[in-house]
């Protein structure tokens, strides 16, 4: 790699976005026809252990799930270690691959500024851009970073394509020449907003793998949220962000590093933050269960799951966010599986479906499970571990939200 290129201090400022418990973009529940309102259209949660770069630009591939104008990207180096110094953001129009559609760049400012650094365990919200986009469509976002990095904010398992190029900055670059290796995760960038005329609000689909998407294919936009965007289109239309960790837990952190902290520890932040959020659908537990990982190391029992699942309800309360509950897939077959652990899950969904704890229910066990044996998901929507849908069982899940639920 070449020596790093230096930023003139001049262009170099300071932007933090500080989220706290009081920071939540809830939209009301009724906005007045045809007026616009900002919401979320994708942000993936982040976490820690990224890699590191030097000198190059990083082009990422947004999709969308709802149509705007007025543009806003958020940056992230929450989970970094030392500040990172980027020197050009550029949102561009996807043609093919790292290949941008001519005439479609627009440059990022933050405060009206190219350059931005970003403090460790901060985040920079951009100035808004003026561009239009529409739903189920693809961004090209392209981040310079001139300087050296430590380990890299970033979201592992993004089951899309990033690109990564030469050394120098060719955020404005049209053809993918200068790009020439990829990768199949997200660096840094953790949101897109829209100013949106059609959309109602933001709905938060908050899990583990499932959720995130694990087993489906690359670039395919195959999950259960990017199915329930594509019916929310045709209904009353959504923001759907994806705040799926594969491996993330309810109540302890992950040793993993890359896998999260719990969902008690990020909720707040990942789904309650979002601009517009007014649901929540929560689809979370297995891990727990698979892996036994009650609080302080004990073994895990099914009220101290309820009792995580009650934390999770009181933030989003009090945070004025619905929250509908999900019951958890079978299993069987999967190394996570044995009878004590079926034990909890069954107790665990039952709660879910009778508490009356959650403003709504989902039963995706019921509707995953085979029917022969509901132990077991249906071989028709099984990608092979026994654990995770394949593209048939995703479109199912979404399937089975009742859209009245979000409405």
């Amino acid at each position: 790699m070449t020596a790093t290129r230096k930023l003139s201090r001049t262009l170099l400022i300071s932007v933090v976005v500080v989220i706290t418990t009081s920071a939540v973009c809830a939209t009301p529940a009724a906005a007045a026809p045809g007026s616009a309102h900002r919401y979320a259209t994708w942000g993936p949660s982040m976490t820690i252990g990224g890699p590191n770069f030097n000198n190059q630009t990083i082009r990422m591939v947004v999709h969308t799930t709802i149509g705007g104008n007025s543009v806003r990207i958020r940056l992230s180096n929450q989970r970094s270690t030392t500040p990172l110094a980027v020197g050009a953001v550029d949102v561009a129009e996807q043609a093919t691959m790292a290949t941008a559609v001519a005439g479609t760049h627009h440059t990022v400012t933050f405060s009206h500024a190219k350059a931005v650094n970003i403090p460790t365990g901060a985040e920079v919200l951009s100035d808004p851009i003026a561009m239009t986009v529409g739903a189920d469509r693809n961004l090209l976002v392209s981040v310079d970073l001139p300087q050296a990095t430590t380990s890299a904010t970033w979201h592992s398992d993004a089951f899309d394509t990033t690109y990564l190029s030469v050394p120098g900055n060719h955020t404005r670059d049209d053809g993918d020449g200068n790009f020439t290796t990829a990768t199949t995760s997200w660096y840094y960038l953790s949101g897109v907003d829209v100013m949106s005329p059609k959309a109602a609000g933001t709905v938060v689909t908050f899990g583990d793998s499932i959720t995130d998407g694990y087993n489906t294919p690359t670039g395919a936009y195959a999950t259960w949220p990017d199915d329930l965007a594509r019916r929310l289109a045709g209904a009353q239309p959504l923001g759907v962000v994806n705040a799926g960790i594969g491996g993330n837990r309810v109540l302890t952190d992950v040793p993993n590093i890359w896998q999260g902290v719990s969902a008690i520890k990020r909720f707040n932040h990942d789904a309650l933050s979002q601009p517009g959020v007014r649901d929540v659908i929560l689809l979370e537990g297995i891990n727990d269960i698979g892996n036994n990982a009650g609080p302080n190391g004990a073994p895990l029992t099914v009220q101290d799951l309820t009792d995580g699942y009650r934390n999770l309800i009181a933030q989003a309360h009090a945070a004025g966010v619905r929250i509908i509950g999900a019951t958890m897939l079978p299993d069987l077959g999967n190394g996570y599986y044995s009878a004590s652990a079926e034990a909890i899950r069954q107790a665990a969904n039952d709660w879910i479906r009778t508490s009356g704890a959650f403003d709504g229910v989902v039963d995706f066990d019921k509707v995953m499970q085979d029917p022969s044996n509901p132990a077991a998901l249906n071989p028709s929507y099984d990608s092979g571990d026994h654990l995770h849908p394949n593209a048939a069982g995703m479109q199912a899940m979404a399937n089975a939200v009742d859209l009245q639920l979000l409405s």
